[in-house]
């Protein structure tokens, strides 16, 4: 049997999307009801994590439990990868002994060489070009909430960053129109605004990017590793908050998203993630159950 990966939307068709989207709903209904599913049971997770976080360990971790299994939390200052082992080296060795591999890091490079001497499937917890997870969940959310999101309009506010291209990505596999209001010089990468032209433009005002969009997404202005750019960008990017005004001008419908954590006054103000059309709780919620979905499809025996 051929090994998925995951490492950017693309390495699923838009019905395999729709499957897991779908899936994880279902998961999420049954976790809630105490119903015990462990399709997993046996497995081990190695969980890679280059760069912090909270929300994807905890997530992953809780899902492998969930499903049976097991995760196993693995930093670079204390494996070999920190010291230099070459990563096709640590790829074998490390997929020999496991049954899945999710790697947080800089390059996206390296998740692709992982997945290239891996045999075991390689998801992509997070690069410097793509967030693929967080879009499984925001996805989900959006559904759950809004139902389909195919012919929908969502607006991207702030830095062409690695979650802006995954939502260039899911615009493509999802079917929906996406609006990027950026300052110039934080423009998403140029191959893939050329690739996928026909369903992302750029719109550098923020009032007329957002009018009469169903979903407004933001990040923070600094992501890690960029502290040293942070006076410059809070200069470039301060006409580029998410406020109230600007959620006026979206749909009455509109939702509000964002990965978090959120610098609030900064990105966005206050009274809009805590709003009753903000769903970044259920989003963040999420991650735990659309990558249960993502677990399954990938590691399941039966699949």
């Amino acid at each position: 049997m051929t090994v998925r990966h995951f490492l950017t939307l693309h390495d699923l068709s838009s019905a395999e999307l729709m499957q897991v989207l779908k899936r994880g709903i279902e998961l999420k209904n049954m976790q809630k009801s105490g119903e015990i599913y462990e399709p997993l049971k046996n497995q081990t997770l190695a969980m890679i994590f280059e760069k912090q976080s909270t929300r994807t360990r905890i997530s992953f971790e809780t899902g492998m439990t969930q499903l049976g299994g097991h995760a196993m939390f693995l930093s670079s200052e204390h494996t070999q990868l920190g010291r230099g082992e070459p990563i096709e080296d640590s790829a074998r060795v490390i997929s020999s002994m496991v049954d899945g591999i999710m790697i947080r890091t800089f390059g996206h490079d390296i998740v692709e060489t992982f997945a290239q001497y891996s045999n075991v499937p390689v998801i992509n917890a997070l690069t410097d070009d793509y967030h693929p997870c967080q879009l499984l969940a925001d996805m989900q959310t959006f559904y759950e909430h809004r139902g389909d999101i195919r012919g929908k309009t969502v607006t991207w506010v702030g830095d062409g960053n690695n979650m802006c291209h995954s939502y260039i990505n899911a615009a493509a596999q999802y079917g929906f129109k996406l609006r990027v209001a950026c300052p110039e010089g934080y423009d998403p990468m140029p191959e893939l605004m050329e690739k996928y032209a026909d369903s992302v433009e750029i719109v550098r005002d923020v009032m007329e990017a957002a009018t009469d969009s169903h979903l407004i997404v933001t990040d923070v202005w600094a992501s890690m590793g960029q502290e040293e750019e942070q006076k410059q960008r809070h200069r470039d990017m301060s006409g580029y908050q998410v406020n109230k005004a600007v959620m006026q001008q979206a749909a009455d419908d509109a939702l509000f998203m964002h990965c978090l954590p959120a610098h609030r006054g900064e990105e966005v103000t206050s009274d809009v993630i805590d709003a009753p059309d903000a769903v970044v709780w259920d989003e963040a919620e999420n991650r735990l159950h659309a990558q249960k979905a993502l677990l399954e499809f990938l590691m399941a025996k039966s699949h």
